[in-house]
């Protein structure tokens, strides 16, 4: 039974879903998830070998794969063998989760006043989708729109004109005014006639005592989650992509932008209108500074600036020169 209750999902057994391919054992798919979170009948992906690790370690019955990459795969991993794994993941999500690749409208909007809500706190022109919980002694400002099966926690401080969806907010949580949580992300395939919009059938998970400031924008992920730690405090118009993670006890200034699928340690502050591209590993207790470029891993307890962002030293001595 699927486990993704913000999207309507379609049964497909593994054989239609790729009718080319002969099959050991036709299984219907359960979810599509990341390598490492994959379960028995899940269908999964591998496309790098920065991964493999995680690869050797799922238990998937199915992964699309390359052929280069079939050795790090477990024995018992059925390989679909495929010449694009992220064109055929997202041809395959399409059809499993086929209202995924276009933010539609909540149509079960209602006045939050139909609902309710016991020991809960909020102002004018509050809509509430079907299915939506919220924890007691939380505060919901007015013209704030949260979309079907969102859960918030207890004692949540929402501003006004905030949207969110496909979100789980934990406790305490504070979100100012006319932020955006859990839309979907950039994510295209190339085509020559027109580009391929990659479904994202993910969520956002914002935990204990996050502070989000006023305007950021906070995408959910595609195949896997975006996830923001406890305790991390983001300034205003932070921009978090697709399946970023941010750790817990982070401070990020103004205007820093996520590229998607990075990663972010613990204990790490980034100055303003900083940006981190994509699928990179920031470690714990690093420093970044404003305006800087990280385009490379960073590994834990450093302090690096610039672009690209090199540590503080090399910036220094660089900029004598």
């Amino acid at each position: 039974m699927s486990s993704n209750k913000f999207f309507l999902k379609k049964d497909f057994y593994i054989s239609k879903l790729f009718p080319k391919i002969k099959f050991n054992k036709n299984i219907k798919i359960n979810e599509i998830k990341p390598l490492n979170k994959a379960n028995k009948n899940d269908l999964t992906f591998f496309d790098s070998k920065k991964y493999k690790n995680l690869a050797n370690q799922t238990r998937a019955l199915f992964c699309i794969t390359t052929k280069n990459l079939i050795n790090e795969l477990p024995k018992k991993t059925e390989k679909i063998i495929v010449n694009n794994v992220l064109t055929e993941l997202a041809r395959v999500t399409k059809l499993i989760y086929p209202f995924s690749d276009i933010d539609y409208p909540d149509l079960s909007l209602k006045d939050i006043l139909k609902y309710k809500y016991k020991f809960v706190k909020y102002g004018n022109n509050v809509l509430v989708g079907k299915n939506v919980k919220i924890g007691k002694n939380s505060i919901i400002g007015s013209n704030t729109i949260i979309e079907h099966d969102v859960e918030i926690g207890k004692g949540c401080i929402i501003g006004s004109g905030v949207i969110i969806k496909n979100t789980q907010i934990k406790d305490d949580v504070v979100i100012q005014d006319n932020t955006k949580i859990g839309q979907k992300g950039f994510g295209f395939i190339p085509n020559n006639k027109k580009n391929f919009k990659f479904p994202h059938i993910g969520k956002v998970i914002i935990n204990n005592n996050v502070e989000i400031a006023t305007g950021c924008t906070i995408d959910r992920g595609s195949i896997d989650d975006t996830e923001i730690g406890e305790n991390t405090y983001l300034d205003n118009q932070v921009h978090i992509a697709h399946n970023v993670k941010i750790g817990s006890n982070c401070m990020i200034a103004g205007q820093v932008g996520f590229a998607g699928s990075s990663i972010i340690g613990n204990k790490v502050s980034i100055g303003g209108q900083a940006g981190v591209s994509g699928h990179l590993r920031i470690g714990n207790n690093v420093k970044i500074g404003g305006g800087s470029g990280v385009v490379n891993n960073v590994e834990d307890n450093q302090v690096v600036m610039g672009y690209p962002a090199v540590s503080l030293k090399n910036f220094l001595q660089n900029k004598k020169k």
